[in-house]
C-alpha cells in the first residue's frame, strides 16, 4: 500500500495542467517557425468593435484560423472581403485559451501581389548594389526654393492636396504642374517624360514625384528601374511623395528625400506665412529698438563730446607752457651730462697717471735684477750638490768597474768572436785569443789548454 500511495503522489506531482500545456505548446510553435508566407481563401471573416480581425485561411483540403489585430490592419488597403485570395505574412502561434493553433497576420495582400513584391524586392537589391540608394548621390533640398515642380496626376488627390498646402502656407510661390499618368502601362513612360520635360525647363529647383495611395498594383509605376533611373540622372532635387506614410515604393530610395505624403512633402518646401508675417514683425521690432538705442548712444556720445570740446587757443596755450617746461628739463638735463661728463674724465685722468709707465718701470727693473741675482745663486747651489753626488756615484761605480780588477792585474780572455772564454776546454790548441789588460790587449796563440 505504501509503495502504490508513493506512485500515485509522484504522478500527480509531475502532472502539468491545461494552462502549462498551451502555454508550452505556443512557445514550441513560435520558435519552431519563422516568419512565414501563407496564401488561401479567406472565410468566416469577422471584425469586432475592437477592430481586431479574425478568419479562417483556407484551400481545397484544409484550413487555418488567423487573427490580424488593429495596429497592423489599418494600413490593409482595400480591405479583405469573404472569398478574397490572399497571401498573409505571418508568426505561427496558438491561442492558449481554447488550445487552437492559429496564424498571427502583420500583412496581407491580394494573391496576384506576390510577384510584384518578388520584383519589388529584386529591383531593389539590384539597384541598391549599383549604389543608387546610396547617400553620396543626395542632393541638398533647398530651404526656401523659389519655383515648384509637381509631377503627378493632374485630376487626382494628390495634386489637390499639394496645392491646398501651398496656398494656405504660401500663396506666392510660383509652381508648375507636369501631369501624367500615375497608374496603369502608360504611366512609368509618362513620369520619366515629364522628369525630363521639367528638367530641359530649368526653371524648378525642386520636384515632388507622387500620388495617393493605393494597393501595390496601384502603385507599380514607382517601383520601374525606367523610372528609378530617370530619377537618379535628374539634375534636379527630387522628393518622393508616394501614397501613404505606410507605401514604400523604389522611388522613395532613389530621390533625394522621401515625404510620407504628397501635403507633407508641400509642407516640407513651404514656408509658413504666418510664421513668416510673426517673424517679419518680430525683426521690425527688434530693429526699431536697435535703431532707437544706437540713436540714444549717439546723442549721449555727441553730449559727452561737447562737454569735452574747448577752444583752441586754450590748447595751444596749454601747449606752450608744456613746451617750455620740457625745455627747461631738456637744458637742466645737459647741464647735468656735462658735469658728469667732466668728473667722469677727471677720474679717469687721474687713474691714466697712477698706471703711467714712469713709475712703473724702476720697480720692474729693480725686481729684474733680484731674480737675476737669486737666479745665479740658485744655479751655483745646484751645481755644487750636483757635482757632489757625481763624485760619491763615481767612487760607488769604481768599487764595481771591471777595470778595478784589471788594474790589479788580472786580464778578460775573449775567442776570435769576442765572447769571454771562462772555461779552458771551449778552446783548442793553436786558437787565436784576446786578453784586455788594464791598459792595452794581448794577441796570443794558444800552445797548449790545461784543464785541471
Amino acid at each position: 500500500m505504501l509503495t502504490e500511495t508513493n506512485e500515485t503522489n509522484t504522478r500527480r506531482i509531475h502532472a502539468m495542467s491545461v494552462s502549462e500545456l498551451n502555454r508550452q505548446a505556443r512557445t514550441l510553435l513560435e520558435r519552431s517557425f519563422l516568419t512565414i508566407q501563407v496564401e488561401g481563401e479567406i472565410s468566416n471573416f469577422v471584425r469586432p468593435s475592437s477592430g481586431h480581425w479574425y478568419f479562417t485561411l483556407k484551400d481545397d483540403n484544409a484550413q487555418v484560423r488567423c487573427a490580424m489585430f488593429k495596429n497592423r490592419n489599418q494600413v490593409i488597403n482595400p480591405r479583405p472581403k469573404q472569398g478574397d485570395k490572399v497571401v498573409v505574412r505571418a508568426k505561427v502561434s496558438l491561442y492558449e485559451g481554447r488550445g487552437d493553433y492559429q496564424l498571427i497576420c502583420d500583412f496581407m495582400e491580394s494573391s496576384g501581389s506576390g510577384s510584384l513584391q518578388a520584383a519589388f524586392e529584386a529591383l531593389k537589391r539590384k539597384l541598391q548594389a549599383e549604389g543608387l540608394f546610396d547617400s553620396t548621390h543626395k542632393k541638398p533640398i533647398p530651404a526656401h526654393p523659389s519655383h515648384i515642380g509637381i509631377i503627378t496626376s493632374k485630376t487626382g488627390a494628390a495634386v489637390h492636396d499639394i496645392l491646398t498646402v501651398l496656398k494656405r502656407r504660401f500663396p506666392g510661390l510660383p509652381v508648375t504642374i507636369y501631369p501624367t499618368a500615375v497608374q496603369g502601362d502608360e504611366a512609368p513612360a509618362q513620369i520619366c517624360k515629364a522628369i525630363i520635360l521639367a528638367e530641359a525647363h530649368q526653371t524648378c529647383d525642386v520636384l515632388i514625384i507622387g500620388r495617393g495611395g493605393g494597393s501595390l498594383e496601384d502603385l507599380w509605376a514607382f517601383n520601374t528601374e525606367a523610372v528609378a533611373r530617370t530619377v537618379f540622372d535628374c539634375e534636379i532635387p527630387i522628393i518622393s511623395a508616394v501614397g501613404h506614410e505606410v507605401d514604400v515604393v523604389i522611388t522613395d530610395f532613389i530621390a533625394d528625400t522621401r515625404a510620407p505624403t504628397p501635403s507633407a512633402a508641400a509642407e516640407m518646401l513651404s514656408p509658413d506665412q504666418q510664421q513668416l508675417k510673426q517673424r517679419l514683425t518680430l525683426l521690425e521690432q527688434r530693429l526699431v529698438r536697435h535703431i532707437e538705442q544706437r540713436l540714444k548712444t549717439a546723442a549721449l556720445s555727441i553730449q559727452h563730446a561737447k562737454t569735452r570740446l574747448r577752444h583752441p587757443g586754450q590748447k595751444l596755450n596749454e601747449q606752450a607752457q608744456r613746451l617750455d617746461h620740457l625745455e627747461g628739463k631738456l637744458f637742466s638735463a645737459i647741464k647735468t651730462k656735462i658735469t658728469d661728463s667732466k668728473h667722469q674724465q677727471q677720474q679717469l685722468s687721474s687713474r691714466i697717471k697712477a698706471q703711467s709707465p714712469d713709475k712703473q718701470l724702476p720697480l720692474k727693473e729693480e725686481q729684474i735684477h733680484s731674480l737675476q741675482r737669486r737666479l745665479t745663486q740658485s744655479m751655483h747651489t745646484f751645481l755644487q750638490q750636483k757635482g757632489l753626488k757625481l763624485g760619491a756615484l763615481s767612487s760607488q761605480l769604481s768599487t764595481v768597474s771591471p777595470l778595478a780588477t784589471l788594474e790589479r792585474g788580472y786580464a778578460i780572455v775573449k775567442d776570435e768572436k769576442g765572447a769571454v772564454i771562462q772555461d779552458a776546454s771551449s778552446v783548442q790548441k793553436g786558437d787565436m785569443i784576446e786578453s784586455q789588460l788594464y791598459k792595452g790587449h794581448l794577441r796570443c796563440r794558444v800552445d797548449e789548454v790545461i784543464t785541471e
